[in-house]
């Protein structure tokens, strides 16, 4: 298991080339506190959503990601949007979200994983203890 401290993702973070976007969306709940860093670091505004298909210990809790909290905002052709989760593995919960969300601009971020266009730790393979995890 690899740790990683505040300190190196937010080095990490400050050091990545974000595109223009109008607002950050993170997935609750593994996405809310990149989401919370990404969107403090950029000065933009923050909107979370609640969509789950994995348990804790990374096993498929759900056939298909569920949304577990109704959207609140709908999706906006002029709107630029930064997709944000902690962790992808099947990319599933990352095209579930984008297609709830309903935006035609929107670039997908994951702390470490693939099938995401931006992937903060593209190195890192096996699990992560991050350092919010009491």
């Amino acid at each position: 298991m690899t740790n990683l401290s505040f300190t190196e993702i937010s080095e990490r973070l400050g050091k990545t080339h974000f595109p223009e976007i109008d607002v950050v969306i993170g997935i609750g709940t593994g996405g809310i506190v990149v989401s919370s860093l990404i969107a403090h670091q950029l000065s933009k505004p923050l909107h979370l959503i609640k969509v789950n298909y994995r348990n804790m210990d990374n096993s498929i809790k759900y056939d298909e990601p569920q949304l577990l909290k109704e959207n609140t905002f709908l999706g906006n052709d002029d709107i630029k949007v930064l997709l944000v989760d902690d962790v992808s593995v099947s990319g599933k919960t990352l095209v579930f979200a984008k297609q709830i969300l309903n935006f035609k601009d929107v670039t997908t971020f994951v702390l470490k994983g693939k099938n995401a266009d931006i992937v903060l730790f593209p190195e890192i393979k096996e699990c992560v203890n991050w350092p919010w995890n009491i």
